[in-house]
C-alpha cells in the first residue's frame, strides 16, 4: 500500500480548537500528527498552559519548533508566534511558555527527558 499524503491547515490549528488533546507533562497537552515518540521521526502540537514548562530534556536528533500563537522561551531566548527554532542534536535546554503557547514541534529522533519522569 502507497504512504498517504497528510496535509494540516497550520492556521486552524493555532486556534486549539476542533483539536484533541491528551496530557503530556504537567501544564503541557499533546496531540500528535504522525509518529509515537518512542521511535523515529514524529510530529505534534504541543499545548502550554500558562507558566507550563517542560523540564531539561537533550535531542537526539534535530526537533524544529514553529510557534503558532502565544509565546515559548528557554535560556537562549523568546520565541514569539510566527518563529522557527532549531534545536541540533546533542543539545539541551527546557522550555517554558510564561503566557502559554500552542506550537508545532518535528523530531528528528525521540527526545531524552534529563530531569523528572
Amino acid at each position: 500500500m502507497e504512504p498517504r499524503k497528510r496535509v494540516f491547515d497550520l492556521n486552524a490549528l493555532a486556534s486549539g480548537k476542533n483539536v484533541e488533546w491528551t496530557p503530556w507533562r504537567e501544564g503541557v497537552a499533546i496531540h500528535r500528527l504522525y509518529g509515537d515518540g518512542r521511535v523515529g521521526a514524529s510530529a505534534a502540537l504541543l499545548r502550554f498552559e500558562p507558566n507550563a514548562i517542560v523540564p531539561l530534556h537533550e535531542h537526539v536528533g534535530h526537533e524544529h519548533i514553529f510557534v503558532l500563537s502565544g509565546t515559548q522561551e528557554d535560556a537562549a531566548g523568546v520565541y514569539r508566534a510566527g518563529t522557527m527554532a532549531v534545536n541540533p542534536p546533542g543539545s539541551r535546554h527546557w522550555v517554558r511558555a510564561p503566557e502559554g503557547c500552542i506550537v508545532l514541534v518535528l523530531w528528528e529522533q525521540p527526545i531524552i527527558l534529563v530531569d523528572g519522569p
